[in-house]
């Protein structure tokens, strides 16, 4: 069974009524229910058709959120190989939040950096929720310069609904660390590819979004702050989030739109978290297929990559 969002509840009714007679039929009952489960499946696919054909920005926020959607864990241990983890920043310490290191795409070697929510109690403890401080960001700083040292092309994969808020990491410099990790992807003289697979939530998404492709999933957000922070700070009622998220334009299909983004990747019918392998296949397409253009490429990655991101100031 599924984790059903509010508004897929038509969808969890079939979808309940069919786990109901494949259970009789296991149990042996004497009445055929073949035909009724065909049927009840046609209509529960047609049903989540209708739903996700015309989910509202709030809904995807909702998607984006989905408690079973894939993290970056499983984004790396699907994609990559022989991936070799760093830990800390040489300064303060380490963050879980973020899990950075090294590894082979298709046989090529990368640098990956991704934000990692946790699955469970225990893991979303451990990685804080995918809320990064500043020693996370600290440590991608210094895998970005590794990278480029070694000529090594980065892939990032955002999913964070924003940097960590807490006094800590205020006194340990959130704001700067912020900064620096955001002009080090500027100043990647390799190439560099960010995915957002969840969340991209303000300049704590930022902070390793900024490459010279940026590619989004269907149903994932990108926003300079989260649609509750938003409701509060404009009309201070938490309540008008779902106006806040359709005023913001934080779909990947508006972000698109507006040359934010590059490109979306496609999601499984009721979003990424009913088939992670297909969604995280398409990805590593995508990627690759990127990376191929790449090496293919004289282009000077700096030059681009600043050029891309003064156009957006530009265009907008």
């Amino acid at each position: 069974m599924y984790n059903y969002l509010d508004f897929e509840k038509p969808v969890a009714d079939l979808e309940g009524k069919i786990i109901e007679l494949k259970k009789l039929a296991d149990n042996g009952e004497s009445v055929d229910v073949g035909d009724e489960i065909a049927r009840l499946e046609k209509r529960s696919r047609d049903a989540l058709r209708d739903v996700y054909k015309a989910l509202t920005p709030w809904q995807k926020v909702q998607v984006a959120r989905h408690p079973d959607r894939p993290h970056c864990i499983d984004y790396i241990k699907g994609l990559f190989t022989d991936f070799t983890a760093l830990a800390g920043d040489r300064n303060f310490g380490e963050d879980e939040a973020i899990v950075g290191g090294f590894a082979r795409f298709r046989g090529e070697p990368v640098a990956v950096i991704g934000q990692e929510k946790g699955s469970d109690t225990a893991s979303r403890l451990r990685h804080n929720f995918g809320s990064v401080r500043p020693e996370g960001y600290r440590k991608a700083v210094r895998i970005m310069d590794l990278a480029d040292r070694f000529g090594i092309p980065v892939v990032t994969l955002v999913d964070t609904a924003g940097a960590y808020p807490g006094v800590g990491a205020e006194e340990r410099g959130q704001a700067e660390a912020i900064a620096r990790s955001t002009s080090a992807c500027l100043a990647l003289k390799v190439p560099s590819i960010s995915v957002v697979i969840g969340e991209g939530g303000s300049g704590g998404a930022i902070a390793i979004a900024t490459a010279n492709r940026v590619y989004m999933l269907e149903h994932a957000i990108y926003s300079v702050i989260s649609p509750e922070g938003a409701a509060s700070i404009l009309w201070r009622d938490t309540t008008r989030s779902k106006d806040a998220a359709t005023n913001m334009k934080i779909t990947a299909q508006d972000l698109l739109e507006m040359k934010v983004i590059d490109a979306i990747i496609a999601e499984p019918l009721g979003g990424a978290h009913r088939a992670p392998e297909t969604v995280i296949a398409a990805t590593g397409d995508l990627v690759a297929g990127t990376l191929k253009e790449f090496a293919a490429s004289n282009a000077d990655f700096r030059e681009q990559r600043r050029e891309k991101y003064l156009a957006m100031g530009r265009n907008l």
